[in-house]
C-alpha cells in the first residue's frame, strides 16, 4: 500500500507544493486554480486503486488467520460507542449509520451517489472491512466531482476576507489596502457564535468559534475525531492479551496530534 499511499501524496504535492498538511485552504476558497494535467493524474489514480484494492482483499479478507486475528478482538457496541462520542468508521462498524456527508451534507455532498458500509459486530475485523468499503466509496466520490468539476473562479471577490491576487496589487490602490489590513490586522467576524464539522477521515472533525466581534476569536474549540474515538480504549484492553492490545490500537487508527493537549 506504500506505492498507491505516494501516489496520492504525489498529487497532493502537485497541487499545493507540498506532501503532507497541504494548507491549501483559505478564507472563501483554496489558494490557486488546479496544475495542469492534475485531472489526468487523478482519473489515473481512480482507474488504478480498485484492482489495488481487489489485491489486497484478496490477501486479506478471506484469509482465516487474518479473520481469526481480529474477529471477536476490541468488541464495541454501538451504544457504548454513541455514549464515548465515537464517529466515523469505528462508529459504523458498531453498525450506527452516521455519516455527517449524509446527515449534515456540505460542499457538494448531497449531490454524490454514495452509500455509508456498515459492520454490526463492532470488533476489530469489522473495522478493517468497514475501511476497506470506505476506500470503495471514496473512489465513487472522487470519480462524481471530477466529472462535475466546475471552471471558474477559485476564491471569493469578497476583498474584505480574501486576499487580492498578485496581478491586482500593480493596479489597484484598493487592492493593495486590502491586503495591508488582512495581512497587518486579519478581518472581523459578526458577533456570535458557530460549531462547523466535517467529515474526516477517522470521523468528526469540528470547530466552535465564538465571537465578540474582533479579529480574533473570542474562543475556539476543536473537536478531533481521534480524541473521542480513543475514549472507550480502556475498556476494550481490559483482560485481554498484550498482542489484543496492538491489533485494537491498530484498528482505531487514531492520530496523536489530535489527540494531544
Amino acid at each position: 500500500a506504500w506505492r498507491d499511499r505516494e501516489l496520492v501524496l504525489d498529487m497532493n504535492e502537485a497541487y499545493s507544493g507540498v506532501r503532507m498538511m497541504t494548507s491549501f485552504t483559505r478564507v472563501g476558497g483554496v489558494a490557486w486554480d488546479l496544475p495542469d494535467g492534475w485531472t489526468d493524474q487523478l482519473q489515473k489514480f481512480i482507474d488504478v486503486m480498485p484492482g489495488r484494492i481487489d489485491d489486497f482483499e484478496s490477501m486479506l479478507t478471506a484469509n482465516p488467520i487474518w479473520k481469526q486475528r481480529l474477529s471477536g478482538v476490541g468488541v464495541l457496541s454501538s451504544r457504548d460507542a454513541i455514549e464515548a462520542g465515537v464517529t466515523g468508521p469505528m462508529l459504523r462498524a458498531s453498525g450506527v449509520d452516521y455519516d455527517v456527508r449524509k446527515a449534515f451534507p456540505y460542499s457538494g455532498y448531497e449531490d454524490y451517489d454514495f452509500e455509508v458500509p456498515l459492520g454490526n459486530a463492532g470488533d476489530c475485523y469489522d473495522r478493517y472491512v468497514v475501511r476497506v468499503a470506505e476506500m470503495r466509496q471514496s473512489l465513487r466520490i472522487l470519480q462524481q466531482a471530477l466529472d462535475n468539476l466546475p471552471g471558474g473562479p477559485w476564491l471569493t471577490s469578497n476583498r474584505k476576507v480574501a486576499l487580492p491576487p498578485r496581478s491586482e496589487l500593480s493596479k489597484s490602490m484598493e487592492a493593495v489596502i486590502h491586503q495591508f489590513r488582512l495581512v497587518s490586522e486579519g478581518f472581523k467576524g459578526p458577533v456570535g457564535d458557530v460549531y462547523a464539522f466535517v467529515e474526516s477521515p477517522r470521523g468528526e472533525l469540528g470547530f466552535y468559534l465564538v465571537s465578540d466581534g474582533a479579529n480574533k476569536p473570542y474562543r475556539m474549540k476543536v473537536r478531533p475525531p481521534s480524541f473521542c474515538n480513543l475514549q472507550p480504549l480502556k475498556r476494550l484492553v481490559q483482560g485481554v492479551l498484550v498482542a489484543d492490545v496492538i491489533a485494537i490500537m491498530g484498528s482505531m487508527d487514531f492520530i496523536l496530534g489530535d489527540v494531544d493537549r
